[in-house]
């Protein structure tokens, strides 16, 4: 749901080891990338990562971990920036052939695992009182596929100091009842298509009408398109791609009602 930054040949100083089509695609397609793109990435890390995910050969991601470290890498910047732009990249290659789908879905399971090895060096909440903690859940609606954005989205909360959950393509329904059981401070919608808007404003609207303080409703995600016009028919409370924007704007609301 966010993208709060972003991320790339081998900085080993040795000759790649896997030669053949599927490396020279590789190549070709990062060879007209700068070396650091618009998103703050550098291209030697992201070649690196792109070939790592695609190679034929056993995928460790604490081997992978260790290699990103040696290109002075903190674990947020492998979690914000270089995880998804590595997706972004799979995508792309999708899209003009260059892999096909097997390739794009064994990449992102490989970035999944990355991912999950990245957390575990995160510090994943600080000293403060756990009264204090701001709870937050990320839903991923129902027919949507980007789970390793959401699973990012967590992952950036838990950082913040937020007990955050992701939930998958759960029904309206559980939702309503997961929030109604939990109720998180905020629940952050991720979108990529138009398609799943209707699910969040029937469950927005739904939570409006249980809940005598309803948490704070946020959207985002990789959907384009009229955002003024999207917030109006979901009712959110906002839409931005940035978690520290609704932590922001939680605390505040937070604060201006004295607490829960």
């Amino acid at each position: 749901m966010t993208h709060d930054d972003t991320f790339g040949q081998f900085g080993s100083g040795k000759k790649d080891q896997d030669s053949g089509p599927l490396a020279s695609q590789v190549l070709k397609f990062l060879s007209e990338r700068q070396n650091v793109g618009a998103t703050g990435a550098r291209s030697v890390v992201l070649d690196y990562l792109v070939r790592a995910t695609l190679s034929p050969k056993w995928f460790d991601p604490v081997q992978v971990m260790h290699e990103l470290r040696g290109y002075r890498l903190t674990v947020d910047t492998v979690i914000d920036l270089y995880i998804p732009q590595t997706a972004v990249c799979l995508g792309e290659l999708w899209v003009t052939s260059d892999i096909d789908f097997a390739e794009v879905t064994v990449g992102s399971l490989r970035l999944q695992s990355l991912l999950i090895e990245a957390s575990v060096d995160a510090t994943c909440r600080s000293a403060a009182n756990a009264a204090e903690v701001l709870s937050a859940l990320v839903v991923v609606p129902e027919g949507e596929q980007h789970f390793l954005g959401a699973t990012v989205a967590g992952g950036q909360l838990r950082r913040l100091g937020c007990d955050a959950s992701v939930a998958f393509c759960e029904s309206s329904k559980e939702i309503e009842e997961r929030i109604k059981f939990d109720q998180p401070d905020m629940v952050l919608f991720s979108c990529a298509r138009g398609a799943p808007l209707e699910y969040v404003a029937r469950t927005v609207d739904k939570v409006r009408a249980l809940a005598t303080a309803p948490p704070v409703l946020a959207l985002g995600g990789p959907i384009k398109g009229d955002l003024g016009g999207i917030k109006e028919y979901t009712d959110v409370d906002l839409v931005t791609n940035f978690v520290k924007d609704v932590v922001s704007f939680c605390a505040k609301r937070q604060k201006a009602l004295g607490g829960r």
